[in-house]
Parts: structure tokens; sequence; C-alpha cells
């Protein structure tokens, strides 16, 4: 998987931290962050065969914030 830029992007989260990925992203003025994914074909492939999709956050033992994934594009 990869992060991919948008055109309703409006920031690269972790543009100059070496130990993350940067990742473009559009922040709205209510705090919520939308990023874009794009699987390979090997990804959509197991996906689409076992269903799953894992996602892992980390939290730095602070609260999680909650967390939604699509597959629809968002309205910005």
């Amino acid at each position: 998987m990869q992060l991919v830029e948008f055109p309703e992007q409006t920031t690269i989260i972790a543009k100059k931290q070496a130990e993350y990925q940067p990742m473009p992203a559009h922040i709205a003025p209510d705090g919520t962050v939308t990023c874009c994914w794009k699987l390979t074909p090997e990804e959509v492939a197991r996906i689409s065969e076992t269903g799953c999709l894992w996602h892992q956050i980390l939290t730095f033992r602070r609260p999680l914030q909650p967390q939604l994934l699509l597959v629809d594009r968002p309205e910005f």
C-alpha cells in the first residue's frame, strides 16, 4: 500500500520525519484528517480472498481517536 497525493490535500504530514512515510492529507476545519491509500494488485486480490483489511494505529499510549475506513471518496 502506498499513500497517494490527491487534489484536495492541504498538507503532507510527517514530511520531514524519516521514521514515517510522508502522508498527503486533507485537514478540514473540524479537524477531520483524510488520506488516500493505493493498493497493489496483490493486495486487492488478498482482500478479495480474505475479506479482511487490518488497521494498526500508533497511539503512543494516548487515548484512541475515532477511525473510519472508506472505499468511496468522501465529500470535502
